[in-house]
């Protein structure tokens, strides 16, 4: 079986290998492919792997072997489904293997935000401490999880990983979709709901609006839930006192963006699912997606 991958790199940029895929045929790699390169990389496969290219029905047409294409990723919006299924070809995706990582990753933005760490040595590298007339010194203030409410926007397998560390942190989690004035209430609102066309932009100035005045807003969902001209001005207001985000709505930034620069915004380029060992995962289920499909099983298949 002739497979390629088109979009390699954010998977594995080296530190990993592709044998679990390789065993099953013969296998290229490319890091990144531009759209005119696409059908051309892909004409004589019988399957291939993608991340984020988009594969439309006219792609799909123009590979006459194709018989599987293998999504490196949970979402699948950039692949035309309609059309695969007209054209009797399998489609696999990579289900729940971020879970833990996003959730840690969550946590590690909200502890940012409530412990200063990165802040705190810059000003130790700096020499601040040399200069310091006490065994420490107060730069900024730290805010303690304990005791403090947490509202989370989709309690699907990430939101209840994320709910279950909150109460070790000794917080107090309000589920959206069951009470959504407690949860928009909370010191710390946090996103992990899924992008459809109704709930794109719902964190707009309107919603903001009803959450508590100095609350945190923490997205490691999809950047296109938040209107992020609404956030940032809410953050110069101080409506909300801090933001900490993984994912905006287009990746990469174009210049300029409003949230890039903000002092009290923390960006992140879209890493929360990034951790080698989750990374492994997706080559491993990518693989046992396909080895099911030639089997004759349906592992993870949407169509």
């Amino acid at each position: 079986m002739k497979l390629t991958i088109l979009d390699a790199y954010s998977i594995n940029p080296g530190d990993l290998s592709w044998a679990p895929i390789e065993a099953l045929g013969t296998f290229c790699t490319y890091d990144r492919s531009f759209p005119e390169e696409i059908v051309n990389r892909i004409s004589d496969c019988d399957g291939f792997f993608v991340s984020k290219c988009l594969i439309t029905r006219e792609v799909m047409e123009s590979c006459p072997k194709l018989k599987f294409i293998g999504v490196t990723a949970t979402g699948y919006d950039n692949v035309d489904i309609k059309a695969a299924k007209e054209l009797g070809i399998a489609v696999c995706h990579v289900p729940a293997y971020s879970t833990d990582a996003v959730a840690q990753h969550t946590f590690a933005l909200i502890l940012e935000l409530t412990n200063r760490v990165g802040s705190y040595d810059s000003s130790v590298q700096a020499g601040q401490w040399y200069k310091s007339p006490d065994f420490t010194f107060i730069k900024e203030p730290l805010t303690l999880l304990d005791g403090k409410s947490l509202g989370i926007i989709g309690y699907g397998n990430i939101g209840k990983r994320v709910a279950h560390i909150a109460e070790a942190f000794g917080m107090t989690v309000n589920v959206y979709s069951r009470n959504k004035e407690a949860a928009l209430k909370s010191d710390f609102v946090t996103l992990h709901c899924p992008l459809t066309a109704e709930n794109k932009g719902f964190v707009n100035s309107k919603m903001i609006a009803e959450m508590k005045d100095g609350a945190v807003l923490i997205n490691t969902a999809r950047g296109a839930l938040i209107n992020e001209e609404d956030l940032a001005a809410a953050l110069r207001s101080g409506k909300l006192s801090a933001a900490a985000i993984d994912v905006i709505d287009g990746e990469p930034p174009k210049e300029p963006h409003p949230l890039i620069g903000q002092p009290n915004c923390i960006l992140t380029p879209h890493i929360a699912w990034m951790p080698k060992e989750t990374r492994q995962k997706v080559i491993d289920i990518c693989a046992a997606n396909l080895k099911s499909y030639l089997d004759g099983g349906r592992l993870n298949r949407i169509v």
